[in-house]
């Protein structure tokens, strides 16, 4: 079975802080790395611009410093690199909170779509929403060079039916940006969370996890039949490469075609 496309793909691992020149600086060296091993898109994690829960002071006002020189450095790198980037950061909403929104660039170094957060992390003990306001819309579908790529943002993943949605609308691919906060239980709860999306959906998993020093790291790059192609651990920087083959998921398909035996429409006759 051959003929369709495939995508060499490296999810990024890295630890930001508040500081967003640094942050944008080891962007740079990781995209550098990746597109120096012939991936041609990167995924970078959640909070790459900035950890906006540790900012001091106004939230809204450095989110709108740093955003538009996020951007700039993800276009730059785009064109430079000639490489699709997929990565996390913050976007001025308007309000005193804004958005925490995933974006994607192509190799001409322009925005193709954006995603803002719709599952904001109020869960053990967290509340993200004390500093971030939710989206609005279901994530989009892009396609990169012939692969369809559904957006999660973190703790996205912990609903199914978002990812699912996301498959019923062409989704080959689920691009995770994460900054999956340690814990009791948390990192077997990414590792199966992020094997299960691949293993239910018959599809591949890109997942980026930020290595900061409340998060677990531990990227992952899984196939779908929910093996694991490529990982980086708790290592606080690097990439993995995989090549994502869809001739991998026609097959796992055939032999396993779970997303065709569905049986959710049934019509149940009564007794007379």
């Amino acid at each position: 079975m051959n003929g369709n496309p495939s995508l060499v793909a490296a999810v990024a691992q890295m630890a930001p802080g508040v500081d967003g020149a640094s942050n944008r600086a080891e962007v740079a060296r990781l995209v550098t790395e990746a597109a120096g091993v012939d991936a041609r898109l990167v995924v970078l994690p959640e909070e790459a611009m900035l950890v906006a829960g540790d900012v001091e002071g106004a939230v809204a006002e450095v989110v709108a410093q740093e955003w538009p020189l996020f951007l700039t450095t993800l276009s730059e790198l785009a064109v430079a690199q000639d490489v699709w980037i997929i990565a996390g950061g913050y976007e001025p909403s308007g309000e005193a909170r804004p958005y925490n929104t995933i974006v994607v660039l192509n190799p001409r170094g322009e925005v193709v779509t954006t995603y803002r957060k719709l599952h904001l992390y109020d869960a053990f003990s967290y509340q993200e929403s004390d500093y971030v306001v939710p989206g609005q819309e279901l994530p989009p579908v892009v396609m990169v060079e012939g692969v369809a790529i559904g957006l999660v943002n973190c703790y996205d993943i912990r609903f199914p039916e978002l990812t699912r949605d996301l498959v019923n609308r062409g989704a080959d691919v689920l691009s995770v940006s994460a900054a999956w906060v340690a814990g009791p239980v948390k990192e077997d709860h990414w590792t199966t969370l992020v094997r299960a999306r691949a293993i239910e959906n018959t599809c591949w998993v890109l997942a980026s996890g930020s290595s900061a020093s409340s998060c677990i790291g531990t990227s992952l790059a899984v196939d779908p039949l929910g093996v694991v192609r490529a990982g980086l651990g708790p290592t606080p920087s690097g990439v993995a490469l995989v090549t994502v083959s869809l001739d991998r998921t026609a097959e796992v398909r055939e032999s396993l075609p779970a997303l065709a035996n569905r049986r959710l429409e049934m019509t149940v006759e009564l007794p007379a």
